[in-house]
């Protein structure tokens, strides 16, 4: 379980002399609306009852950076519904996405991304966390979601909930170098998906190094082990995300940097994101004692689910592998003949429910034809439907607007 994280610098090989490299993105508009109105707003509005405050506080058009804090121990479901709602408010209009900068390693393995989905992140807006990319995306005047917290924000487990781990300063950096404002969002309730998440930082370290998962949340975790789709498992928490008021950052830059320099160097840069962070935890300290009293509210939730009763197993995650993987496999297949149809053509997701029904998935997923499997396709292009590289902007750049 991981969660979009600061952009850092990956070394690469300097660009050859030649043509500019073709440009590519991977959004698909008319699939990302199509997903977020018939398979994620429902998850929204009664399992998550997502609210959204303040949110004309954000501009229009970028550069804009919209930080966030994260919730622990948890698929990154606070981070997926966060650009949903904006982009809603947004009319989802193409050209007014966030990008995500996102780790890596989301794309890396199959089972860190949504059931598997291919390219999962990337579709929905994301853009592989890399200093370059991060300053390319603002270049081009995108407004960008990031979490400054990092890997550690969502691997600090419950008992450290609401408790800001410390900011990576790349935000700092590129803030100086665009000029574009730092805009807070405070995530609350969020904490409250995964209230029984605890780490143990050996355990950790064989999870990182075996499975490239950053961190095994105990116990739910071994009990995705047995059953797959605990993995992806959420609580009903009520999340509200509160837009604050644009950070001051051209003055925290001026305080801390060096005198006329055109950006701060490392130091000032710490400083700067540790006076960030401080600022966000105490909004996000009061923002939770007036709003963060009844982080489920089963009242409201019974009446929501009562609402979508005639769709509930769609709303409920015990749903969710059927949902979001029927809902990617029938734009690519010819509509069932019927409902026995419907259900025999996806045995296969009967092993996220079976013990230890992984192995079952991985065979499914090897010996099974499109768009349930990818029996007959070459390696290099599964790799790259699944999105399992580093996209690196330099060499397969966005479009111009």
């Amino acid at each position: 379980m991981a969660t979009p994280a600061p952009p850092r610098a990956v070394p690469g090989p300097a660009p050859a002399a030649g043509p500019s490299p073709a440009a590519r993105d991977p959004v698909d508009a008319r699939y990302l609306r199509s997903f977020v109105d018939e398979v994620l707003r429902p998850i929204e509005r009664s399992w998550f009852r997502v609210r959204l405050l303040g949110a004309e506080r954000i501009p229009a058009h970028g550069p804009l950076i919209v930080a966030t804090n994260h919730s622990g121990n948890a698929f990154p479901y606070d981070g997926m519904v966060l650009a949903a709602s904006l982009w809603e408010r947004d009319g989802y209009d193409p050209t007014r996405l966030f990008r995500t900068v996102y780790e890596p390693e989301l794309s890396y393995v199959w089972w860190m991304r949504p059931f598997g989905l291919d390219d999962f992140w990337r579709r929905g807006g994301g853009v592989d966390m890399t200093f370059d990319n991060f300053g390319r995306l603002l270049a081009r005047h995108d407004r960008v979601l990031y979490f400054p917290e990092g890997v550690p924000g969502i691997g600090k487990g419950f008992a450290r909930r609401y408790q800001l781990q410390p900011f990576h300063t790349s935000f700092v950096m590129h803030a100086a170098r665009s000029g574009a404002p730092v805009v807070p969002v405070y995530a609350i309730n969020a904490e409250w998906v995964h209230p029984f998440g605890y780490t143990l930082p050996p355990l950790d370290w064989v999870m990182q190094r075996v499975f490239h998962v950053p961190f095994l949340p105990l116990p739910l975790g071994l009990l995705a082990i047995v059953f797959p789709w605990i993995w992806y498992l959420a609580f009903p928490a009520r999340m509200l995300f509160v837009v604050g008021k644009p950070l001051p950052m051209a003055e925290l830059l001026r305080e801390e940097g060096p005198a006329g320099a055109a950006e701060p160097d490392r130091a000032a840069a710490r400083r700067v994101a540790e006076r960030v962070r401080q600022a966000m935890q105490a909004e996000l300290d009061g923002l939770v004692a007036r709003f963060g009293g009844r982080p489920y509210d089963v009242r409201s939730l019974w009446r929501r689910l009562r609402a979508e009763r005639a769709a509930w197993w769609r709303t409920v995650p015990v749903g969710w592998p059927v949902a979001f993987l029927r809902h990617d496999r029938d734009r690519r297949r010819r509509p069932a003949r019927n409902r026995l149809h419907a259900l025999l053509r996806d045995w296969d997701l009967a092993a996220f429910y079976l013990p230890f029904g992984w192995p079952l998935l991985s065979l499914a997923r090897a010996f099974r034809r499109p768009p349930c499997g990818y029996r007959g396709v070459p390696r290099a292009e599964r790799r790259r439907r699944q999105g399992a590289f580093l996209w690196r902007l330099c060499d397969a750049p966005l479009p111009e607007d």
